[in-house]
């Protein structure tokens, strides 16, 4: 029987890389409540772009995709899904809006854990949400056409009990205030992974439940800057990470560090993202041209006109568009590919 503990912290985790990185994620989210203070209808155009990429990238790291379009108004409800993916995305809207409005009344029990993976695939008729896998499962991936087994999660018949001892250790542990949240959260998150309870949707569960147990230690970065979206931009190194990690994990000699420095890199870079965007929101004396100018002064980065948008939510299209336009004929910037794939970049040789 797989034993879960978390009243100990494991040494290999009060090391100096894990004690830096809490200490930064720290001071950040002493800044938060600063940050916060920042123009509402900022923040509020910032939590409504966040929706979209982290409903879009979580589906996306699990190969469920749609247009940038229908994306972006199945989010803003203002259509109906068509088809099982769009079903999928709904639904992870749906579980999103509710982590985001409710977090304080829900703990990690098994039952609110059920509850979520029923309303995640509630878009879809022939539900398998909101009941534990029924089959044995695999976590596996193709490698040149050919499946590679990468772990081997408890088998269904273990699967409720274990998770009634992994949510009952990790409510206690949180309780008990003796160890930091963001080492409990990580390590309550791989442990879910590994146990993989579901025959579909733990991906994009741990995910969900990653951020309602972030909100509920007051770590709410994930509201305005997209974790799901870091993730997918790292999601090599997160399944590199989530082997490193579970080798020997049925046998409780495995090592949760590669798994939680990774984990916390990607709050951390999340805290960074927010700090930069609302320092820049805060330099409000400048006019909104000067304030394209400068995203490209900061970077070395190409930049999308979807990017500067996201930056700036409070600027139009329009004024991009007009900004751009005399960036380029100035030379300050170049433009790069076409279509789709349309961005810019600071011209370093500019004088």
């Amino acid at each position: 029987m797989r034993a879960f503990d978390y009243s100990k912290i494991p040494s290999e985790l009060l090391c100096s890389e894990i004690i830096n990185l809490l200490a930064a994620i720290h001071e950040y989210k002493g800044k938060q409540e600063l940050f916060i203070e920042a123009k509402p209808d900022i923040l509020n155009a910032m939590l409504e772009i966040a929706k979209v990429q982290s409903t879009g990238a979580s589906n996306r790291i699990e190969g469920i995709y749609t247009s940038d379009d229908r994306l972006q108004a199945i989010v803003k409800e203002k259509v109906e899904p068509r088809n099982r993916s769009e079903s999928e995305i709904a639904g992870y809207r749906e579980v999103l809006q509710l982590v985001h409005e409710n977090y304080d009344y829900m703990n990690p029990r098994v039952n609110v854990i059920l509850q979520l993976h029923r309303d995640l695939y509630q878009f879809n008729p022939m539900s398998i949400g909101g009941r534990f896998k029924n089959s044995d499962n695999v976590i596996a991936e193709i490698i040149d056409g050919k499946e590679r087994v990468r772990f081997e999660p408890l088998s269904s018949f273990e699967t409720p009990d274990a998770m009634e001892r992994l949510s009952s250790a990790f409510i206690e542990a949180i309780n008990s205030k003796q160890h930091d949240p963001l080492l409990l959260i990580p390590m309550f998150i791989f442990d879910f992974l590994c146990i993989h309870p579901f025959n579909d949707g733990n991906g994009r569960m741990s995910r969900l439940l990653t951020l309602l147990l972030l909100y509920r230690s007051g770590y709410i970065v994930g509201k305005y800057i997209s974790l799901e979206m870091i993730i997918e931009k790292t999601k090599i190194t997160y399944y590199e990470k989530l082997e490193d990690s579970s080798r020997e994990w049925l046998e409780t000699k495995h090592s949760y560090l590669p798994f939680v420095k990774y984990y916390l890199e990607i709050v951390l870079s999340a805290y960074k993202e927010f700090s930069s965007r609302v320092e820049h929101l805060h330099n409000r004396t400048l006019s909104k041209t000067e304030r394209i100018k400068v995203l490209f002064d900061n970077t070395l980065e190409k930049l999308s006109k979807k990017d500067i948008l996201e930056k700036c939510p409070d600027i139009s299209m329009s004024t991009v568009e007009l900004t751009l336009s005399d960036l380029l004929k100035n030379s300050y910037i170049i433009k790069t590919g076409v279509g789709r794939s349309t961005a810019y970049i600071r011209n370093t040789d500019y004088r």
